[in-house]
């Protein structure tokens, strides 16, 4: 069975997450993604996080489905190779500061001159142009300067970040969105096209009505910690025997459900409780309400009745409890992916399903430059001789 990206030949010349994990979608449809890394120290993410063989467990997680080669970009020979490798490539994904791929001689232009068929994906902190573009930019900044971080956290207390790099995975999977409709209007034009994909625009597209309702009259949208902006109740209680259980019990039918479940259905009488409308004007009412009635009883009875109601809900999980969910086990979300040096290391997977062409892990992690030869004997037709030579020039 082929793969949904078979034929495709991706040139990975990013770091860190945003890049790599486009890239790394890419390769888990079936994308050859060929990752372009500095000799000798290669992807900066080979450095952080906690020890895994040769590299650390960071690498690991945005890397899989590819094949290395080191290769110098610094060096004259080795700008050479890599103009030599576009023409036979389909995509490119970079993403240094804006500027830094023109002053090595592979701007859009160059590129495009040398391929007109190359998709060439650029992330970055800011876009490609404009004041701020030139500045540098990671996940947590974007976050803070696209709003995101003032939206997060108790109402109560400080702005706080995501606990993960949200914005690095979602501008990853825009820019391979991004990538694959490039590849489907290359089909009718024949052309190639940029596409531009900042982590600050990434940031912006999770405000939900906040920008229109600022443009409308002003008002600046605040932190609600685990509340919902629209309904009540909708938030997370605690439980008789101190779990955690997130409700969303707003509508018609959930919360008529879930107040026979406490028993307390005269409350429907009260006005302040009789239709979402007035719920949600009276949420303080609502959640105090709800919070004194979990109180009263322990979360798997809690979970048995409310998942038997049709009730949406879901204890507060930790990532024990996520490894563990029957549902994620069902869905085979945990992977396995070997490294040369280490072994199996478990992790989540894609978390995309094609009925017909699979999405899996076909290729080990690579360790730096572990396919350099094999690369450039595939696509220059280079002897061990030639490759010698620059291996003693330092190119690769």
């Amino acid at each position: 069975m082929t793969r949904a990206l078979d034929g495709i030949t991706v040139l990975d010349l990013s770091r860190y997450v945003a890049g790599p994990y486009c890239a790394q979608m890419l390769g888990d449809f079936g994308a050859d993604v060929i990752k372009v890394e500095k000799p000798g120290t290669g992807d900066n993410m080979r450095g952080p996080g906690a020890a895994t063989g040769d590299d650390k467990l960071y690498m690991l997680m945005y890397n899989r489905n590819k094949r290395s080669i080191a290769l110098n970009l610094r060096h004259d020979r080795g700008r050479e190779i890599l103009a030599q490798m576009i023409p036979k490539a389909d995509v490119l994904v970079e993403n240094f500061r804006p500027g830094t791929m023109e002053a090595m001689g592979f701007g859009w232009e160059q590129i495009s001159a040398l391929n007109p068929r190359m998709v060439m994906a650029r992330i970055s902190g800011f876009g490609q142009d404009g004041p701020w573009a030139k500045r540098p930019a990671f996940d947590a900044i974007a976050q803070a300067e696209g709003g995101l971080m003032h939206l997060t956290g108790s109402d109560t207390g400080e702005a706080t970040m995501f606990g993960s790099i949200v914005i690095d995975y979602s501008t990853g999977t825009n820019a391979a969105l991004g990538v694959m409709a490039a590849l489907h209007a290359r089909e009718r034009t024949g052309r190639g096209q940029v596409v531009d994909v900042p982590l600050l625009d990434t940031a912006m597209s999770f405000l939900m009505t906040a920008v229109a309702e600022y443009q409308r009259d002003g008002t600046v949208m605040g932190r609600m910690g685990n509340r919902d902006r629209y309904s009540a109740p909708t938030n997370s209680y605690r439980t008789r025997d101190g779990e955690r259980l997130h409700l969303m019990a707003a509508g018609e039918k959930h919360f008529a459900a879930f107040v026979e479940i406490m028993g307390e259905t005269e409350i429907l009488d009260d006005p302040r409780f009789a239709t979402p409308a007035d719920r949600l004007e009276n949420a303080d009412l609502v959640d105090e309400t709800v919070a004194g009635w979990m109180l009263r009883h322990d979360l798997d009875w809690l979970m048995e009745r409310l998942v038997a109601a049709e009730i949406p809900c879901a204890r507060l999980a930790d990532v024990a409890d996520v490894v563990n969910n029957p549902q994620v086990k069902h869905r085979g979300q945990i992977i396995d992916v070997n490294h040369p040096t280490h072994g199996t290391v478990s992790m989540q997977g894609n978390p995309i399903r094609l009925m017909d062409t699979p999405v899996e892990t076909y290729r080990d992690v690579p360790t730096l430059g572990q396919q350099t030869e094999e690369i450039l004997t595939e696509f220059l037709d280079m002897d061990a001789e030639a490759i010698a030579t620059l291996r003693e020039d330092g190119v690769v």
